[in-house]
């Protein structure tokens, strides 16, 4: 059986090794990024109904209180509890990402604070919906430790959470011309395995992007 290696930041970075060691799989955490908090203006509460998140809660810092009368539509059930444990009111939980969260406010009359990292994901926008926009904490990309290069060699399916994670890892297996073949990626969607190209062992994305269908496709992918 691989290995499998996940590659993203903390703090998903012990979440997902976490929900990977209760199935039972062989996982191991090589971060590859480390994030930074960056400040951010906040817009008048008034014209805010409600907040659109997803892991971004975590970096938006004691701003965030101003808010805590807002009720909450996250990405997935681990946002969702983050943001119970911090106060907040889930009014919905996702499955399908944000843009699902999205889709399932359509015909709604809202103002929505979306809280974001530098790099994200562009939304279709419903008519109706007002999206304020905030990045609250960017990205920094790490170089591979010599440990990782040493258990890529030795073959390995990689979780790739973003495309930017998928790019940084094509550009690091180019530096130390790591061969492809022995690497499988699973990924949380189709864009990330667009990102990443060709050339590996295998190459695929779950049935939903969250954790839960990540694990279960690289559990497939191990054998």
């Amino acid at each position: 059986m691989k290995s499998i290696v996940a590659i993203r930041p903390e703090p998903g970075l012990s979440a997902t090794l976490a929900a990977g060691r209760e199935l039972g799989l062989p996982i191991e955490g090589w971060p590859l990024f480390e994030i930074g908090p960056v400040a951010w203006q906040l817009p008048d509460p008034d014209e805010i109904d409600a907040l659109l998140i997803g892991s971004a809660l975590r970096h938006a810092g004691p701003e965030i209180g101003a808010f805590r009368g807002k009720p909450v539509h996250a990405v997935g059930l681990a946002t969702a509890q983050f943001a119970q444990e911090e106060g907040f009111t889930v009014a919905s939980v996702g499955e399908r990402g944000l843009q699902g969260v999205l889709d399932a406010l359509a015909g709604r009359d809202l103002g929505l604070l979306r809280l974001a990292g530098a790099e994200r994901i562009t939304l279709a926008i419903p008519p109706a919906i007002q999206v304020t926009e905030r990045i609250v904490y960017e990205s920094a990309a790490l170089p591979m430790p010599d440990g990782l290069v040493a258990r890529l060699a030795k073959g390995a399916v990689v979780l790739m959470h973003s495309a930017a994670a998928a790019r940084h890892f094509v550009n690091e297996v180019s530096r130390l011309s790591l061969a492809r073949e022995g690497i499988d990626l699973a990924a949380l969607g189709p864009r990330i395995i667009e990102a990443a190209g060709e050339g590996w062992g295998s190459a695929a994305f779950a049935a939903s992007p969250n954790d839960k269908a990540l694990l279960a496709l690289a559990k497939d992918m191990c054998h």
